[in-house]
């Protein structure tokens, strides 16, 4: 638990979640109702909600956890529609696409970057302080995962078994 939660700390917020439902199986970590918890045996592949995994030292989040962050309040840019499609194909957030932001804005934080009608598509990491720099045309947040980024492993994944 101490994995999710040190994550979920990056964004200045909390979440939560019933340790006793939380399930860890080998490094990754799902969240389980009481009846499935009950029912699930040891050896299991995939269980009620995924929350992510730790490899190394570093905690990989799901979509759904972060979902759930963005209800909360929490670092959060929103951004403009083309910004957003941007953001889903992996680039990196200019501030003249910016529409606003919630919690932190400096250098270094951890936010959730949002489109105008508040869906996750992920997150990235401050580059520069938003009060300091004036100009709309440099890298404000850096593309860390976006929803895309699950099509684009399928991509090159099947474009390596076409050749």
């Amino acid at each position: 638990m101490k994995p999710i939660k040190d994550f979920v700390g990056q964004f200045r917020t909390s979440i939560d979640l019933d340790e006793s439902l939380i399930v860890k199986k080998q490094n990754r970590y799902f969240l389980l109702n009481e009846d499935l918890k009950r029912h699930v045996q040891r050896d299991f592949f995939y269980a009620g909600v995924y929350l992510g995994k730790v490899k190394g030292t570093i905690f990989f989040p799901s979509f759904t956890l972060l979902a759930m962050i963005a209800e909360r309040k929490a670092n959060k840019v929103i951004v403009d529609k083309k910004t957003a499609w941007l953001f889903i194909c992996g680039r990196d957030i200019f501030k003249r696409g910016i529409l606003n932001v919630t919690g932190s804005k400096r250098k270094g934080d951890y936010t959730l970057i949002q489109n105008e009608y508040n869906e996750c598509l992920g997150f990235g990491k401050i580059l520069r302080n938003m009060r300091e720099e004036k100009d709309k045309n440099k890298v404000f947040v850096k593309n860390i995962l976006d929803i895309g980024d699950f099509l684009r492993r399928e991509k090159s994944a099947s474009f390596k078994h076409k050749i």
